[in-house]
């Protein structure tokens, strides 16, 4: 049927539905997009709770790091504040540890066998370094039952600190200071004159150790009495090494490093023979070294030390150190 036959009012009814069709057909249209503006939101709620998962667990890595931190105080303080790290010991009732001077080095091994065997049971562990070093390890707080010195100096200075049972601090030996050489003495030293030759290469030790301290007192007294002063400042100007223990200066002598060195007799007595040519220093011009013995008031075997420190006084320890080239208290 064409249009132009529609009656009025059939074209007015078609037009109102027409105008319904399109009023549902739009709110169709708008609910699915709110429908899928809603499911969209829903899902993207999703990527929301993974972000946020993500951040609360970034401080899971700060547990590896917080982990690691002892391993910055791994390294004992005493080492990097100071040059005389302390020892550390496992001590017990029965064992002595001996903070002893360097130059009693070799006689050690017959000093633990002789209180070994006087005290069965007991047993001693040295650890040897320049008495300047071990005095400094004790005031770092190292553990040690004995201490045993080289320097009056050192053992003062301990005992104004306080580190001394009242009443141990004894005498315990002496030494003297001897010049060695190389066995084949390729400087051909002969005298204490020869010291000051041109090209003569000397080793000593510093002046904080022992050793060191004895070797300038012999140098100074020899230059007033008989050698002067411009003798003494050459053999200074000839010294090429001042070393931090005696043993260190033996050693170097021994090398052949040096012409000449100053040690103690003791060492010169206790080395293998063919190992060094000897001058000996007149005892009027020479330095008494005293070295003296004490227990250590942090000590937890006081018993053990005690003993100890009886042995070396004895006259079983006593001629130990004698026959190692020391001398009577």
């Amino acid at each position: 049927m064409s249009p132009e036959k529609y009656s009025t009012m059939e074209r007015s009814i078609m037009k109102r539905s027409l105008h319904s069709n399109k009023v549902i057909i739009t709110s169709i249209v708008c609910g699915l997009l709110l429908l899928t503006a809603f499911f969209t939101g829903c899902t993207s709620s999703a990527p929301a709770q993974t972000v946020t998962a993500v951040v609360t667990a970034t401080p899971a890595p700060s547990t590896p790091v917080s982990g690691t931190a002892p391993q910055t105080t791994t390294a004992p303080v005493a080492a990097v504040t100071t040059s005389t790290p302390k020892p550390v010991y496992t001590y017990s009732e029965g064992n002595v540890i001996a903070f002893t001077a360097a130059s009693l080095t070799g006689v050690t091994p017959k000093l633990a066998e002789g209180f070994e065997a006087m005290y069965p049971g007991h047993k001693v562990t040295f650890n040897l370094a320049g008495t300047q070093v071990i005095k400094t390890q004790i005031q770092n707080g190292a553990y040690a039952d004995v201490f045993i010195s080289a320097s009056p100096k050192y053992t003062t200075e301990l005992t104004n600190g306080g580190f001394f049972d009242d009443g141990t601090v004894k005498t315990l030996t002496t030494n003297y200071v001897i010049v060695i050489m190389p066995a084949d003495n390729p400087a051909n030293i002969q005298s204490l004159t020869d010291l000051a030759n041109p090209g003569v290469k000397i080793a000593r030790a510093a002046k904080t150790v022992p050793i060191g301290i004895a070797t300038d007192g012999a140098l100074v007294k020899l230059a007033a009495s008989t050698y002067g002063q411009d003798w003494n400042n050459t053999v200074y100007e000839n010294t090429v090494t001042f070393e931090t223990s005696e043993p260190a200066v033996a050693t170097k002598v021994a090398l052949g490093e040096v012409d000449a060195g100053f040690v103690y007799e003791s060492t010169a007595a206790a080395a293998k023979p063919g190992t060094y040519s000897t001058i000996t220093i007149p005892k009027s011009d020479n330095y008494l070294q005293t070295y003296s013995i004490a227990v250590l008031k942090e000590s937890t075997s006081k018993g053990a030390a005690a003993d100890f420190e009886a042995f070396m006084l004895s006259e079983a320890g006593q001629q130990i150190l004698k026959d190692y080239g020391f001398r009577s208290a």
